[in-house]
């Protein structure tokens, strides 16, 4: 399997990225610089977490015009899968590949904590390594991380199962108490029309290794390389 990480000027996530798809694949990906206009043969494009081009203008809004974007496109819609991580899901959606944007989070605040996501699909490249409706703790952090879309967009993501992970209480309840941001319905990750694109704010690949108090993480990196090999 091989794999591409896309680097942004502002990109503070792409090593820890990187660390946890060489753990599961055996190898190292390629580090894609934003301004290249080609992309290596990748089995998997991952955008990773952190402020490209400092959030100037709106989170995600100028990476998604940066050059290798329109190859990231083009990759995506001919089939291939593309992951993206917090600032990454915001490239997704400023991009076109995912409905929906993301705003500030209700509090107004940056918000760094542990949080628990029930998972709403395990059918895909992404997830068939977690259950349906299983409970994972996965880290999230950002300022930026409140999902809206229209009533029309959510009627569909709902009743095409394009919802990936919602915020949830321990038990797996959604309530507005474990929703860290305001998303609409709780949601903490989509996926596209075909399932090939996932976006989702919490950080899976700060949680691969016991030493980081826990391996939630580990199951999406290891559900990708099995499904992709």
């Amino acid at each position: 399997m091989k794999a591409s990480v896309i680097v942004f000027p502002g990109s503070n996530c792409d090593r820890d990225a990187a660390v946890a798809l060489e753990r599961a694949m055996g190898a190292a990906p390629k580090m894609v610089w934003h301004g290249d206009s080609e992309l290596p043969k990748s089995d998997l494009i991952l955008l990773p977490g952190g402020f490209s081009y400092g959030d100037y203008l709106r989170s995600g809004a100028m990476a998604a015009h940066s050059p290798i974007m329109r190859e990231v496109v083009r990759r995506a819609e001919a089939g291939t899968p593309v992951l993206g991580i917090c600032n990454g899901f915001q490239v997704l959606t400023e991009a076109g590949l995912l409905p929906g944007v993301l705003m500030r989070n209700a509090t107004l605040r940056f918000v760094c904590k542990d949080v628990r996501l029930r998972v709403e699909r395990d059918d895909t490249a992404f997830a068939n390594h977690y259950k349906k409706d299983e409970v994972v703790r996965i880290p999230i952090a950002h300022k930026d991380g409140c999902y809206f879309a229209d009533p029309g967009t959510l009627y569909l993501l709902e009743n095409e199962g394009r919802i990936a992970f919602r915020y949830c209480e321990e038990d797996g309840a959604i309530t507005e108490a474990a929703n860290p941001n305001g998303s609409t319905g709780n949601i903490a990750g989509i996926y596209n029309d075909t399932g090939t694109v996932l976006g989702m704010m919490p950080h899976p690949e700060r949680l691969i290794d016991p030493a980081q108090s826990g391996t939630d993480g580990a199951k999406m990196f290891s559900s990708l390389v099995e499904t992709l090999h």
